[in-house]
This record gives structure tokens, C-alpha cells and sequence, in this order.
């Protein structure tokens, strides 16, 4: 068997299932660094994926809680593509992606981890970045912390989303 070293997953391991609520709510009004939170607007915030598919995986969520789209209120569903435009715009330049994923997953079977509030991906691509490691062994290498991409978000977050 292989073994990837990843020490900073011990505190998730040694946690255990901590989830008792909804994870959008508990970060509306928890600290921005406890669930990697990079901006907060109107109606709705931006946190770090914690298992991305790609560095700088965003997810735009709004306060509301529901789990379909079609039962956001218009100004939220306005808010929240609002916000995913400038995620894109912060990633174009902090991360210089070649592309863009965006995209909901509405209900478990269209793959939904968290069915119950729904969010928008923001994932930045580059050509070639899906590399042998996850043909070979079923395992994706990320090349840098979560909380050093947060770091890296947040001040160009504030800056575009004040112009």
C-alpha cells in the first residue's frame, strides 16, 4: 500500500463527526478562519472547499437555507451569481486559471454532499490538471494549504468586491 503524508487532516481525523447542523449556517455566523471563509456580501458568502478538486475550489453560499434553487428568493439567486462573477474575477488574479467549473449539484443523486443548502462551485482549471496521481492512485495532490489560499483570497476579495 502507498502512503501519502498529509499531516494537517490529523485534527479532522481526531475530530470525528462534529457535523450536528448545517455547515452553510454554522459559517454564516461562525469565525472566517474556522470554516475558511474569504468574503461575506449581502446575501450570501465564499468559503474554500475542504476537500477541492483543484486549489482555490470555491463554494458561493447563500444565508438563506434550502436546498433547491428555484426556492431562493430572486434577490438571493441574483446575489449569488453576483458573487460567483467575482470569485472568478479574484481566482483570474490571484490563481491565473485557464478555466472555469461552475456548477450546482441539486439533491444526493446529482451528487450533493450537502443536499440540504445549496451552493455554487467555483473550481479554477489549468490544462493538464487532472496529472497521473489520480489515474493511478485514486488520489489528488494539492500544493498548498487551505489556510495560505485563504490568506491569499481574502485582501483581493475585499479590494474588487469595494470597486
Amino acid at each position: 500500500m502507498e502512503q501519502l503524508w498529509a499531516p494537517w487532516r490529523m485534527h479532522y481525523i481526531q475530530s470525528g463527526d462534529e457535523a450536528t447542523g448545517c455547515l452553510f449556517c454554522e459559517a454564516a455566523s461562525a469565525a472566517d478562519e474556522r470554516h475558511y471563509v474569504v468574503h461575506r456580501g449581502l446575501q450570501c458568502l465564499v468559503m474554500l472547499n475542504l476537500y477541492p478538486y483543484n486549489s482555490g475550489h470555491l463554494m458561493v453560499a447563500p444565508y438563506q437555507h434550502t436546498g433547491e434553487i428555484a426556492a431562493l428568493r430572486p434577490e438571493v439567486g441574483a446575489d449569488v451569481f453576483h458573487t460567483a462573477q467575482l470569485a472568478v474575477r479574484v481566482l483570474d488574479e490571484v490563481m491565473h486559471p485557464q478555466g472555469f467549473n461552475l456548477g450546482v449539484n441539486q439533491g444526493e443523486p446529482a451528487g450533493a454532499g450537502i443536499a440540504d443548502h445549496i451552493h455554487l462551485h467555483v473550481v479554477p482549471r489549468w490544462g493538464g490538471d487532472t496529472n497521473f496521481m489520480p489515474v493511478l492512485a485514486d488520489t489528488k495532490v494539492m500544493p498548498e494549504l487551505l489556510v495560505t489560499t485563504a490568506e491569499r483570497l481574502r485582501p483581493v476579495f475585499q479590494r474588487l468586491s469595494a470597486e
